[in-house]
């Protein structure tokens, strides 16, 4: 049997560490033990370990482990990353093939780019780049798209674990989108981790065939998805929109990432503009505008949500319900308060009594002045019962006529044009689906210049989501509500003697 470069004692020292559950199950605590952090003379005497974002996405890794706690059909773990250009995805990339290969002995890892020459001259490259410089770069042996561990450590594993090695490796695995049956094949009781990098570029019938590789009953399932957001269509953008319930997604903005140089972000939005597909791919790690047509940009929704609470205890709280009962739409339930979303609440397959619960439960705890509710379909049911039990409801339906019928074609088109200004000034949560809500839906005017949103199933065609959480924040618009003040201040505001003013509580 080959030795290795380590006594037998320090061997089995290593392995130990490395099989033990504080590491093998913490991806975080795995890569700062393996790699050289801090220590001259090594390509990381500089650093002392993953930046934040990385960070982020190793300790999601290890949430979903312990979560896990070892039950065979829990689900396949899936994260999709969606970034600007040059914030170290590669290294992460490279640091959790190492993690599975190292920590889940005979487990398949399979690594796919957008085109063969990304994963050869850059995945690749970097994955052998940080095997190298890993403590235990000794058990393995990389060629041009595979990694396998050494003979002396399958001999081991299979002499004393009783554990098969056969399918135990790292693949970089080609694709064609005119054979996709040939990327299939992939199965493994001991785990799967299959890496997508560049994963816009990947074309969707690869995504269709790679949902095979997770098909047996194993806590060791994983699926991650890293790529600049070049395209508007797709798989990848899917996961942020019409799939984005069954993906751990996150959008990493290249100026927020540490040891990056800030100088070559801003020369992008400076020559290209910051609403640019350019400052969107590269810089904000956003999916570009999608045109001309889009009814809210998104730059308006990210500057209130960078946007502090203005915290305006005068101002009336306002309750919107967008309902919904079945497929992927959820119940919506938003909290007003001025300029300020304070609550975002979503229920998904409540029956109608079930969300006159949550109603109810909502004005016990927020107190407003008025509830509004989209009494379209399940909504009706809804307002009838709140109705009967005596709360403040009322119902909008979004077909209806608007106050201004040459500039707004309908009810609802009225409702977003006066949510579109009130954003100008508003603070909205940090929500992962709200700004894909917000952002969704195209202006569609008709031949007299009245504007009309893209309806919902017109939205679903193009593979996005109902704007659920947009919607119940828009329908708080559908009426005005009293705001009372002080006589003295409304009287220095010009208000009425009364102390009362009607307005849409944008102020």
């Amino acid at each position: 049997m080959q030795t290795t470069r380590y006594s037998a004692d320090d061997e089995m020292e290593l392995m130990s560490r490395l099989w033990t559950p504080a590491l093998k199950d913490d991806p975080f605590k795995f890569v700062m033990f393996v790699f050289p952090w801090g220590q001259k003379g090594t390509p990381l005497e500089n650093f002392e370990g993953p930046r934040r974002w990385q960070r982020k996405a190793l300790q999601r890794m290890a949430d979903h482990i312990k979560a896990n706690n070892g039950k065979v059909d829990f689900d396949t773990f899936r994260r999709a990353t969606s970034s600007g250009r040059g914030i170290g995805k590669s290294a992460l990339v490279a640091w959790l093939v190492i993690w599975m290969l190292s920590t889940r002995i005979g487990s398949t890892t399979v690594v796919s780019a957008n085109s063969e020459a990304q994963l050869r001259s850059i995945t690749w490259a970097e994955i052998t780049k940080w095997l190298s410089m890993a403590l235990n770069s000794h058990w393995f042996e990389p060629s041009a798209t595979r990694v396998l561990p050494a003979k002396w450590l399958t001999e081991l594993v299979e002499r004393d674990l009783k554990i098969g090695t056969r399918y135990w490796n790292v693949e970089g695995r080609l694709w064609s989108a005119e054979n996709p049956d040939a990327y299939a094949g992939v199965h493994n009781f001991a785990g799967v981790l299959l890496v997508f990098d560049e994963a816009s570029g990947i074309d969707d019938s690869i995504w269709g065939v790679a949902s095979g590789f997770f098909t047996e009953n194993t806590p060791n399932r994983f699926w991650l998805a890293f790529s600049n957001p070049r395209r508007n269509n797709g798989y990848f953008y899917e996961c942020f929109h019409s799939k984005r319930e069954f993906w751990d997604t996150e959008f990493v903005d290249a100026r927020t990432v540490e040891h990056t140089d800030q100088k070559v972000y801003q020369q992008i939005i400076d020559e290209y503009g910051p609403d640019s597909t350019e400052a969107h791919v590269e810089v904000y790690g956003q999916f570009p505008n999608a045109s001309d047509d889009q009814f809210i940009g998104a730059s308006l929704v990210d500057d209130a949500m960078r946007r502090e609470l203005h915290k305006d205890p005068t101002a009336p709280i306002v309750i919107g319900v967008d309902p919904a009962r079945f497929g992927s739409d959820s119940t919506i339930i938003a909290v007003r308060q001025g300029r300020d979303v304070t609550a975002l609440k979503r229920f998904r397959g409540d029956d109608t009594m079930t969300v006159v619960g949550h109603v109810i439960e909502a004005i016990e705890t927020y107190k407003p002045a008025l509830v509004v509710i989209d009494e379209g379909g399940l909504g009706a049911g809804i307002v009838d019962r709140l109705k009967e039990q005596r709360y403040k409801i009322r119902g909008v339906n979004f077909g209806n006529k608007s106050k201004n019928p040459v500039m707004w074609g309908n009810k609802r088109a009225e409702m977003w044009g006066e949510m579109r200004k009130w954003l100008k000034d508003a603070s909205i949560p940090q929500d992962r689906f709200l700004k894909n809500d917000l952002t969704g839906p195209k202006v569609k005017p008709d031949s007299r210049g009245t504007i009309f949103l893209e309806s919902k199933k017109d939205m679903k065609a193009r593979g996005l989501a109902s704007p659920d959480a947009a919607d119940a924040i828009a329908v708080t618009f559908a009426f005005p509500v009293a705001h009372r003040e002080n006589v003295a201040s409304t009287t220095k505001r010009g208000y009425t003697a009364s102390g009362i003013s009607t307005s849409w509580m944008g102020a």
